[in-house]
């Protein structure tokens, strides 16, 4: 009976402890996120986005590395020019994708959480402010 009660104490506490933790937002909560027409950060505005509705495993993570592109940091999402061109989202293959326009494959696919229109306008704002590490 001890041992019954000291297992449902530990159960108990992680489950409290883990829902303590909780750092990354979920899709309701991301799309109810505005990304502001001016000043798009991307550690606030862009990663969060990023990493629910593109880099995830059998994507654009670190491992999966689909299309050879993994979107889980600044750094792995801008060190391509071709994929994000600061200044300049027109030249930018990120938007082509979040687009479908430049003869690229409409990201994410068919069956994956879509950006809505205020996410893909703000990767756009972003790109075009210079694409900072914000």
């Amino acid at each position: 009976m001890k041992q019954f009660f000291s297992i449902l104490l530990t159960i108990l506490f992680i489950t409290i402890f883990s829902s303590g933790c909780k750092d990354t937002l979920n899709q309701s909560e991301i799309d109810a996120v505005i990304i502001p027409d001016k000043n798009v950060s991307y550690s606030q505005h862009i990663q969060p986005v990023m990493l629910l509705k593109c880099a995830f495993s059998g994507c654009h993570d670190d491992q999966s590395r689909a299309a050879a592109l993994s979107l889980t940091s600044y750094l792995s999402t801008t060190q391509d020019l071709n994929m994000v061109f600061p200044g300049e989202p027109q030249n930018s293959r990120l938007m082509w994708s979040l687009e479908g326009f430049g003869g690229t494959s409409q990201m994410p696919p068919l069956g994956f959480l879509p950006l809505n229109k205020n996410q893909i306008d703000g990767v756009r704002i972003w790109i075009q402010e210079g694409a900072k590490n914000n």
